[in-house]
């Protein structure tokens, strides 16, 4: 990309102060921020909900506004930095917002749209988890960069093709929106847990790479950035390490929301699993397999168990 090889060198104070207006983020921000509130007065998600929407169309704008946009093609590990904002921080948030929700609750119509096949094909988890991997994988281990320093549209593409891929992979996990099918919350720790995979690939590949593996990006850095392998090195540690490390900072969230939610714990299995449950504690406590999503009954039915079980240990104990 023309003139990256000329930007002054990086510092605390430049990355706290260089900013670029970037007019088209700015717009889809500002249409996407504005829609948003106009519709969700009317709707039931709650307020630190709608901050969360807000932080995230904020936050990715700044990421392609601020210095972590302007050096990205300077420095391959502020690439990377730039890569896992937009691929799981500004998603995450989004995601939280219930965007969806708003849309449905607003326009009631639109629940029709989004429970009809291509949307839930294009929502469903398995599809996200692909759609993240082919992304991880494809832009940061093939010649994908090089083309990218060579034609400056396809750095945009790709910052939107990140947000997207981010958003559809963590809605099915993340969110609780009229969407089918929603899967039980174990899998969707299993899934995060996939999805480091792709991200464990890439940074150990990158991080053990003898050879700078895309010389024409390379080719534009500055004269006091790092060597180019050593910076390839570092943007590798970062996928590895940071990345993922936010997918357990997710996943420890998540685990947190489902112990703290009875409806979620009651989710936690996915229902088949649950009737199963309910339907052997019932049979074995001799009570029946009512609907308990509180599951005070159930605790009670178990606990009725353990006490016959400790009589009959007694029992049998010999003397």
């Amino acid at each position: 990309m023309p003139g990256m090889s000329d930007l002054a060198e990086l510092t605390w104070p430049r990355f706290f102060s260089t900013w670029q207006l970037q007019p088209g983020w700015l717009a889809a921000a500002m249409v996407l921020l504005g829609c948003y509130l106009a519709a969700a007065p009317a709707s039931s998600v709650r307020v630190w909900r709608m901050v969360a929407f807000a932080a995230g169309v904020v936050l990715m704008w700044v990421c392609v506004a601020s210095a972590i946009g302007t050096y990205a093609m300077s420095l391959f590990w502020m690439h990377m930095v730039l890569h896992l904002m937009l691929i799981m921080v500004v998603p995450a948030l989004l995601v939280l917002g219930h965007p969806l929700t708003v849309l449905a609750e607003a326009r009631p119509r639109a629940r029709r749209v989004l429970r009809s096949w291509p949307v839930t094909v294009l929502t469903h988890q398995l599809t996200g988890l692909a759609l993240y991997t082919v992304v991880i994988i494809g832009t940061h281990l093939t010649g994908f960069m090089d083309q990218m320093a060579q034609h400056g549209w396809l750095m945009t593409a790709e910052q939107v093709l990140y947000v997207v891929t981010g958003y559809l992979f963590l809605l099915p996990i993340l969110g609780e929106e009229p969407i089918r099918p929603s899967p039980p919350y174990l899998l969707r720790l299993g899934l995060l847990m996939a999805a480091m995979v792709p991200d464990t690939i890439v940074g150990i590949v990158l991080l053990q790479t003898d050879r700078v593996p895309f010389p024409v990006m390379m080719s534009m850095h500055p004269s006091w950035a790092p060597e180019p392998l050593a910076d390839v090195h570092a943007a590798g540690g970062l996928m590895w390490a940071v990345g993922d490390g936010l997918m357990m900072a997710i996943g420890v969230g998540l685990m947190i929301s489902v112990i703290t939610s009875p409806g979620r714990r009651a989710r936690l299995l996915g229902g088949w699993l649950e009737d199963v449950r309910r339907s052997t504690l019932a049979e074995h406590a001799d009570v029946p397999a009512i609907d308990d999503p509180d599951g005070e009954e159930a605790r009670a039915a178990y606990n009725r168990m353990l006490a016959r079980l400790q009589e009959r240990s007694d029992r049998v104990r010999p003397e």
